[in-house]
């Protein structure tokens, strides 16, 4: 997921919170997400798998903006907070029951009431989505008449553009990648379109194969209103032959302490080669993701269980110089403009040895294209007070109620997160890069493991570690890992890292900088007080 570039113009771009209006307007939208964060909070205490965790997956470096005209629940809640993909899929669909006959989308079929259809998609620029666009011209429209319009942007510019496209409801595009920060809100709007009955009625979907916490995370109330592309947590990535060399370990479960000795004794092994890479570009999903999780695990917050601004606490303040000092001394150059994708590149290119980010990430370390396949070994997120710290996330696809082709949008939404597709992918394009982390079949299918071995295993151990609704050492007062789930929190997780994303780069101190990030975020806590 994850970050959002800063909008001075007061109602526009992802700076901005999703709704606009009187004030009485705010007031109900912030008593719905306060039910909303009551009921998921419930939730968690029950059974942990109200999974608003947030993450970012990265994005592209590069304005990739394109038209690509295509025309030719399995698993149990584990009592750890993650969940369990040990148990076999079900072949039930999604509750509900279901008036839809929108056709199939996993099993591709023609159908006249969409043959011939177009429909719009705005995504944001990962590499997922890159190979999703090469493939639907031959598979998707091939086999069911459905030309697919693509918009492909950085994931600053694709979330600005999706916040004002759904909040108007101009019906421009029919599906857009969203996470499960926005999908929870946005629902609760009228933004969304209803996709339970569409699901229900969808055989070959099969909803009981997505793992039940991403389910959950992407509904309100009961109702489903997205479906995950791929899932992801966090861990730690490392050049085995780099640290070899330098006489250097990891175990599988580091310290944050242990990773930054790490960084200091294999900075420069190689010529130009600096210790690790992490993400310092502005943005709640950028700089925000992984410096949450390393606030979380020191034992800071952003707020406590009563809304009271945590980012001048003494363990808020020792986590981000901790992160700023790791990064000055043996991080990346120019940290301030690194996102996702720099330190993707930083890392494949040799320039780094050490990247701690999603676990999706691992479907590019180890592409058969990739420079440093083989060479890379994978431990979980570092830790300080708590037992885990990695992040949960999803992108996931989302149809806009104002859409013109929903039957046909959930054609598109049905074949891109299917059992189908992401067979499909291994086939054509090689098992390490398929959108993984959403099905409990993914991780029972012996291709995949014979392929992506290197990090499948990692990846499942992070994702059954993590506790959305305990992420550090005080009770929340939302569940989520690396954002709070408010619409405010766009604004004021951009601020706060463009604060601190200028420290990286020699501007200012981290106390400065916290203190005016903390009168900014009790600004926010006090309208939910």
């Amino acid at each position: 997921m994850c970050c959002q570039a800063i909008d001075p113009t007061p109602g526009n771009g992802p700076g901005a919170p999703p709704p606009s209006g009187p004030s009485s307007g705010r007031n109900d939208e912030r008593n719905a997400v306060k039910r909303l964060s009551h009921r998921s909070l419930a939730a968690g205490a029950a059974a942990a798998v109200v999974l608003l965790g947030l993450s970012a997956c990265g994005s592209s470096a590069e304005d990739s903006s394109t038209s690509s005209s295509a025309a030719a629940g399995a698993g149990t809640t584990s009592a750890g907070g993650g969940f369990d993909v040990t148990t076999s899929p079900s072949s039930s669909g999604s509750a509900g029951s279901s008036s839809a006959t929108a056709p199939a989308g996993g099993g591709l079929t023609r159908n006249p009431e969409t043959d011939g259809k177009t429909i719009n998609v705005l995504m944001v620029a990962n590499p997922q989505m890159t190979d999703l666009q090469s493939l639907t011209a031959e598979h998707f429209t091939a086999e069911t008449g459905i030309t697919v319009n693509y918009t492909v942007l950085p994931e600053n510019d694709m979330r600005a553009k999706a916040d004002i496209e759904f909040k108007n409801q101009a019906g421009q595009y029919d599906v857009a990648t969203l996470s499960n920060f926005e999908i929870p809100i946005w629902s609760q709007n009228g933004w969304l379109a209803d996709l339970t009955e569409y699901s229900a009625a969808d055989t070959s979907f099969n909803q009981a194969d997505i793992f039940p916490a991403f389910t959950q995370s992407l509904s309100t109330d009961g109702k489903i209103y997205g479906e995950p592309f791929y899932g992801e947590s966090s861990f730690l990535m490392y050049r085995t032959d780099v640290f070899e060399k330098a006489g250097v370990t990891l175990p599988d479960n580091p310290t944050w302490d242990e990773v930054a000795a790490a960084a200091e004794k294999v900075d420069g092994v190689e010529p130009g080669m600096k210790g690790i890479c992490l993400r310092g570009l502005p943005g709640w999903g950028q700089l925000g993701g992984p410096l949450t999780t390393v606030i979380n695990t020191f034992g800071g917050a952003w707020f406590d269980a009563d809304w009271n601004a945590l980012l001048d606490d003494p363990k808020t303040v020792e986590a981000v110089q901790f992160y700023t000092d790791l990064v000055k001394e043996h991080g990346e150059v120019s940290p301030s403009q690194a996102g996702f994708t720099e330190c993707l590149n930083n890392f494949v290119q040799g320039k780094v040895a050490m990247w701690y980010d999603a676990t999706s990430a691992a479907g590019s370390v180890e592409s058969a294209d990739s420079p440093v396949k083989g060479k890379v070994g994978y431990v979980q997120a570092p830790v300080k007070e708590t037992k885990a710290s990695g992040w949960l996330y999803t992108w996931a696809w989302a149809i806009q109620e104002a859409a013109k082709e929903k039957d046909a949008a959930w054609q598109f939404v049905s074949w891109a997160s299917s059992q189908q597709y992401e067979e499909l992918v291994g086939e054509e394009l090689g098992w390490p890069r398929v959108p993984s982390g959403k099905r409990a079949s993914t991780y029972s299918n012996p291709d995949y493991i014979a392929e992506a071995g290197a990090f499948s295993e990692p990846t499942l151990t992070a994702l059954q570690s993590v506790d959305p609704a305990n992420p550090g050492v005080q009770p929340r007062p939302t569940i989520g890992i690396q954002f709070v789930g408010i619409p405010e929190f766009t604004s004021l997780g951009d601020e706060v890292t463009a604060s601190l994303s200028q420290v990286l780069a020699g501007s200012g101190t981290v106390e400065d900088a916290l203190a005016a990030a903390q009168e900014a975020a009790q600004k926010v806590g006090d309208e939910y007080k």
